[in-house]
């Protein structure tokens, strides 16, 4: 094996710079512009999008994430980099550094630093613990374009990791036992449209096996837990049961206190902190019921460990 070290990039998905207006406009930009995300011809979406979407959902937008701005930044950032320092002490030999796959620090600027510092061998690492096109295949598209010269291992998916799930049962019981368990427990993925689906994208089945694994872990029993997902966008079919509607049927057959968990996000971003903790909470409210939201792994020790297992074992299979 080499001297030269082995570096680790940690891939999130991304954030705006600010929550501005110009900022989040600028960042929508680049994410709607992927193929990967919106797979819509260039010449009717580009339009749509620039002259209708960005200039109404921007402001919108801004103001959501300015209800969870940190002093620090944004949290996505703010705990990506946190992680990314918890997993450079677990690897003191390795170079971990973070990216994003839309805005800064870009993946690009990221691979083209290490292969200027010497750097050959790179495990990259996305923050997407169940595989989708649209998230850990759009991190291999750049990361393809870029490695230009870098030996590169690519971790794509850690949806029933045991060290993983061992870390999000962990961080629920740990919750449940300061806080008091609620009467259901409800997972709530990052949605995706059902097209995608029927044409192969393993997102739903990694999503069913993540909470599989995590329930199993849990010994919850039927009736005690659903598996939904949010986010929607757009007027086409998503992935169903919505997480907005289950939380209403929930409340009107009486349940009275929802926990949910957001196991798809590596990290609390504005889809955990404000459609989850700040939205659907207030939509609960006013139906008469509790959520209490359960924080995602961030930068815990735990969550570290197990992505520095994954990382040893990705670097292992390749010597």
């Amino acid at each position: 094996m080499s001297d030269t070290p082995t570096a680790l990039l940690v891939v999130n998905l991304g954030t705006p710079e600010a929550p501005t207006p110009r900022a989040v406009r600028r960042y929508l930009a680049e994410f709607l512009h992927d193929h990967r995300v919106v797979q819509l011809t260039r010449w009717l979406w580009c339009p749509l999008l620039h002259f209708l979407i960005l200039p109404l959902r921007g402001p919108k937008a801004a103001a959501k994430y300015a209800s969870i701005w940190l002093p620090e930044g944004s949290p996505l950032a703010v705990y990506t980099r946190r992680l990314a320092v918890a997993l450079q002490a677990r690897l003191p030999a390795w170079r971990v550094r973070d990216a994003m796959r839309y805005g800064e620090p870009s993946v690009a600027s990221r691979l083209q630093a290490l292969r200027a510092e010497g750097i050959r061998r790179v495990v990259v690492l996305p923050l997407y613990p169940q595989y989708s096109t649209t998230t850990t295949e759009s991190v291999r598209d750049v990361v393809v374009r870029e490695a230009t010269g870098l030996e590169v291992r690519f971790i794509e998916d850690y949806s029933v990791d045991a060290g993983w799930v061992q870390a999000v049962v962990d961080a629920i019981r740990q919750w449940r036992a300061r806080q008091g368990a609620g009467e259901h427990l409800l997972f709530s993925y990052h949605g995706l449209p059902q097209r995608l689906a029927r044409n192969g994208d393993p997102y739903p089945q990694r999503c069913e096996a993540s909470t599989r694994a995590i329930v199993q872990a849990l010994g919850l029993r039927d009736g005690e837990w659903t598996l939904t997902y949010q986010s929607r966008f757009g007027k086409e079919r998503w992935l169903e049961p919505a997480t907005d509607t289950t939380l209403q049927a929930l409340v009107a057959r009486g349940v009275r206190k929802v926990d949910v968990v957001c196991p798809g996000f590596a990290v609390d971003c504005l889809e955990t902190l404000e459609e989850v903790g700040i939205g659907f909470a207030e939509q609960v409210a006013h139906a008469g019921g509790e959520l209490r939201y359960i924080p995602c792994l961030n930068d815990d020790g735990q969550h570290a460990d197990a992505l520095a297992a994954l990382v040893r074992q990705a670097d292992d299979a390749r010597a």
